[in-house]
């Protein structure tokens, strides 16, 4: 399997390509394209993850492929939390907000219910998973 950042790369460029439809192990899933601003750099950096619905707004977690360190893109978004949410057909500017309590935990439990692997990842490390609850702009 080639890294994680060419994997990436190659998901976006078909999600682009394709208006969101994703074939081999990410077809079917629910995915979003998140740009965050890298905290060091001040560069957009794009990353696909899985998402579900959260009333009205999309709530990701940060699994990091169920590593005991947080991914990148979210130290990224609690330096800055205005985002760019690219969906089949729309970018939008959204703010990512950290869930806390009982909402992290249901909506962890609905991404683990929706997400192929997500239950995975959570198991495996130690860390708690943050979910983040991402709200379109005006």
């Amino acid at each position: 399997m080639p890294d994680m950042r060419e994997f990436n790369q190659s998901v976006i460029a078909e999600f682009r390509a394709g208006d969101g439809v994703l074939s081999g192990p990410m077809e079917g899933a629910p995915i979003l394209l998140l740009t965050t601003i890298g905290r060091s750099s001040g560069e957009p950096h794009t990353t696909p993850v899985g998402f579900v619905d959260a009333g009205g707004r999309l709530a990701i977690a940060a699994t990091n492929g169920g590593a005991d360190t947080h991914p990148d893109w979210f130290h990224n978004l609690v330096r800055t939390s205005n985002v760019t949410v690219e969906v089949p057909g729309a970018k939008v500017p959204s703010l990512a907000i950290v869930a806390e309590g009982e909402e992290r935990a249901v909506l962890l439990e609905k991404l683990a219910e929706s997400l192929p692997g997500m239950s995975d990842y959570i198991a495996d490390t130690i860390r708690e998973i943050p979910v983040v609850v991402l709200t379109q702009v005006e």
